[in-house]
Formats: structure tokens, C-alpha cells, sequence
């Protein structure tokens, strides 16, 4: 190894040249960074969705119709003023009051309908069926798409007359039997999506 100062041959060990004392400074390492130990927070930016979880996507989410509610709540209002006049007529020495407090006590039927119907939620997916109900205690039923054997609609002559029936789903999962969709404004449109999506996902 020779100085680079003074140019004197030295050994390739020597730290210091024998002539003029100069330091022999030790090469630097190169360092290469391989593909491999990028950190696994890189290489992870590769995975396909799916594979990191993604959320199912949400074609429709709805709720029970509230027609025939509302259809008890004008039959009830209408009931409460025929037994306050009833009353009013057959028991004059009854409070006007307490009549009042009796017709109004018809629109908790309604009110009882009203609440219960808030309870529930139907919901699809791209792959599933989603059945909640309840309040505090909250119980989902979930129907893969890959099992629903066939949909129809069913409705009665008084759901025809208001707009709205039931979409009833063949389960051909272990527990078997059928699912309803009870009491859907539009049945038919909410079927045919939902048989459309049963159709993309066979492909």
C-alpha cells in the first residue's frame, strides 16, 4: 500500500505511513439494499383486496312499510272519537276526561305496530343477506346468495291494494326452509335485484 501524500510503500495492514505519518483511512462499506429486506409494511401494499378484508359492498339496506301503520293510526283516531262520543252519551255523569284518556289509550295498537317495524332491517349485499332485529339485543340472520335456491312474491288483497308485500327466499342452507322479506313497498323491484345479484355472482 503506498502513502497517497508522500507516495512511501507501506504494508497493506499499517494504519499510519512509516515516512510521514499520514492515517490510512479504512474503505467504506457499500451497501446494497436488496427487493427482499424492504420492510413487510412495503411489500404488503401488494395484496389484493380481498385478501386484506375488505367490507362487502351494500346494494340496498330497507325496512317494513309503515302503510298499513299509518292506515291503524287513522282507524284509531277515528275509533277514539266515536267512544269519547259514546261515552260522552251513555255515561253523562262520566268525566269528559277520563273518555278522552280511554280513546286515546286506541292509539297505542298502532303505536305497538309502529315501534315493532322500526325493529327490523333488511339488508343486501354482493354475497349476502342480512336479517337484523331487535333493540338492546340485537340478532342478525345472515343467508349466503350462494344458497338461495329461488325468490318469489306473495302479497295479499290488501297488500296489492296499498302497494306492498312480502319477498319470500328459498334457503337451501343446513337449516333449510325459506326467509320472508315481510311487508316490502315494491316487492318485485327489490326481488329482481336481488336476483340480478345472485345472477353476477354465478359468473
Amino acid at each position: 500500500m503506498y502513502c497517497i501524500k508522500c507516495g512511501k510503500e507501506n504494508a497493506d495492514d499499517a494504519a499510519f505511513c512509516q515516512k510521514c505519518g499520514n492515517a490510512f483511512a479504512a474503505e467504506e462499506e457499500t451497501r446494497v439494499a436488496r427487493r427482499d429486506s424492504l420492510p413487510a409494511r412495503s411489500r404488503s401494499a401488494d395484496t389484493s383486496p380481498d385478501q386484506r378484508g375488505e367490507p362487502e359492498t351494500k346494494i340496498f339496506s330497507i325496512r317494513p312499510t309503515l302503510k298499513f301503520v299509518y292506515a291503524a293510526y287513522a282507524a284509531a283516531v277515528i275509533g277514539a272519537f266515536l267512544v269519547v262520543a259514546l261515552m260522552t252519551v251513555l255515561l253523562p255523569t262520566l268525566s269528559p276526561l277520563i273518555a278522552v284518556v280511554v280513546g286515546l289509550l286506541l292509539l297505542l295498537i298502532p303505536a305497538f305496530y309502529h315501534f315493532k317495524q322500526k325493529l327490523i332491517r333488511y339488508t343486501l349485499t354482493d354475497t349476502t343477506i342480512e336479517i337484523d332485529t331487535g333493540l338492546i339485543s340485537r340478532t342478525t340472520q345472515n343467508v349466503p346468495l350462494r344458497r338461495v335456491q329461488d325468490v318469489t312474491v306473495s302479497s295479499t288483497i290488501l297488500q296489492r291494494l296499498l302497494g306492498f308485500g312480502n319477498v319470500v327466499i328459498d334457503n337451501a342452507g343446513d337449516d333449510g326452509g325459506k326467509v320472508v322479506l315481510n311487508n316490502i313497498d315494491s316487492p318485485k323491484k327489490y326481488a329482481d335485484i336481488l336476483l340480478k345479484q345472485m345472477r353476477e355472482l354465478e359468473r
